[in-house]
């Protein structure tokens, strides 16, 4: 169910290992060509219901809801409904490292991937970035660590997914309108645990008290991480040094991304990859070398003396926070898009004293301008190109347009990364 990447690569697999394969999708088909050259059907705009209740197993892609009417129907008729994470773990060969948390899953997971790459270790990376999981069984091997980013939708349906290492690097509001309720949608995180063994490593984040301690039942053994703590079995800050099971690796300094919570995502980096012995020279040496990911707190341009900064992976309020708290002041900062349910006040209060104005674009303009109540000069625009185009305008050398949006990209764009794409697009066509 879903023809996008996850779904089209889910169903491809399923079509090599000789299984009879049906795909559905109610929006507009996206990769109709591939599926014809590989002989399955499939269906878009629409869903059969009896196709459901015909089936032997229903594999979900992470965007669709579990509580919508057919796969509610085969449920009640006892079809079993998996992600395309547990179908991917079938098949898989070598380790699987599952890093999950509301923010920073895309750069510790790419990092992760850099440092054992970097140790001479066979990887792979995908899953909620890049390849999807299924993609990635073709080229698996024994001696595969297969370094997978995992989302709570994808947590959602699992069965026996077990990863040798599962990372929780955070948990804040978020994708409220899809859970209940936050408890709801913090127990779907703690799921990466849930069929693990005390031969297996649980990697948590001491500092969130919605991560440490955690709930009854964990099984693993545990290695933990901290900006504040010194910890014996784990990564740590401590006087300007980052340290690793007590021994100093390197000094914070080095550390090439802005703020704080990219500290947190060197050091859950650095206590994922100490379980297969790499050498604290080959961290340094990654580690101060590493610029990011596109789309996260990503320098653009400077124009006139104004710098843009795209942080469109902001899709969340806590990352929205996290993006503003890097920056000293003098912030133009691009908000909005399809609302998640959350509060917008805790970033309103992280604004103060950092944001000059606010650029408001999307379906959740008119939320986010009440929640603000008029604390902040706020300019309404029709489109993020505008929105670029007015930061241009208004800002003066020293300032930082930043789009944090702190919302889903759905309303206006395909996903997180069209909407950085387009506003790097609208910053290069600036006037120099």
């Amino acid at each position: 169910m879903g023809l996008a990447r996850s779904g089209v690569a889910a169903a491809r697999l399923l079509h090599s290992r000789g299984e009879s394969v049906f795909v559905t999708d109610s929006g507009k088909p996206r990769a109709s060509a591939e599926l014809d050259a590989l002989g399955i059907p499939w269906e878009a705009g629409q869903h059969t219901a009896a196709k459901f209740l015909q089936a032997d197993e229903i594999v979900v892609s992470p965007g669709v809801p579990l509580t919508i009417p057919p796969l509610q129907a085969a449920r009640a008729k006892g079809v079993p409904i998996i992600s395309e994470l547990e179908l991917a773990s079938r098949y898989l060969k070598g380790d699987i490292i599952g890093i999950t948390g509301s923010n920073g899953k895309t750069t510790t997971t790419t990092l992760v991937g850099e440092i054992l790459k970097a140790a001479g270790k066979t990887v792979q990376v995908g899953g909620n970035i890049g390849t999807a999981m299924c993609g990635l069984v073709d080229t698996s091997t024994p001696f595969t660590i297969n370094v997978i980013e995992v989302s709570s939708f994808q947590l959602d349906a699992i069965v026996k997914f077990r990863p040798r290492v599962a990372a929780l690097l955070n948990v804040t509001p978020d994708h409220l309108d899809r859970y209940a309720d936050f408890a709801a949608y913090r127990r779907s995180k703690f799921r990466i645990f849930e069929n693990q063994t005390d031969a297996d490593i649980a990697v948590l984040n001491c500092d969130d008290a919605n991560v440490y301690p955690p709930p009854e039942g964990l099984r693993a053994r545990r290695h933990y991480f901290s900006r504040t703590d010194g910890i014996a079995d784990g990564a740590f800050r401590f006087g300007g040094m980052l340290y690793l099971n007590g021994l100093a690796v390197m000094a914070a300094s080095d550390v090439r991304l802005r703020g704080e919570h990219n500290i947190e995502n060197v050091l859950a980096s650095m206590a994922i990859t100490s379980t297969y012995g790499v050498r604290s020279s080959t961290l340094t040496s990654v580690i101060s070398e590493f610029r990011g990911v596109e789309h996260r707190i990503e320098y653009v341009a400077s124009v006139r003396g104004v710098t843009f900064f795209n942080d469109s992976k902001a899709t969340n309020v806590d990352s929205a926070i996290k993006a503003v708290a890097s920056f000293d002041h003098n912030i133009i900062l691009i908000l909005g898009g399809r609302d998640k349910g959350a509060p917008y006040e805790p970033l309103i209060e992280a604004m103060r004293g950092k944001v000059k104005r606010v650029l408001l674009i999307g379906e959740a303009s008119a939320k986010i301008a009440a929640a603000m109540d008029n604390r902040f000069p706020v300019t309404q625009v029709s489109s993020l190109e505008d929105a670029v185009r007015e930061g241009a305008t208004i800002g003066e050398p020293g300032d930082v347009v930043l789009l944090s949006p702190a919302c889903a990209s759905f309303d206006m764009f395909d996903n997180y990364e069209h909407r950085g794409r387009v506003f790097k697009k609208a910053v290069q066509e600036l006037p120099q």
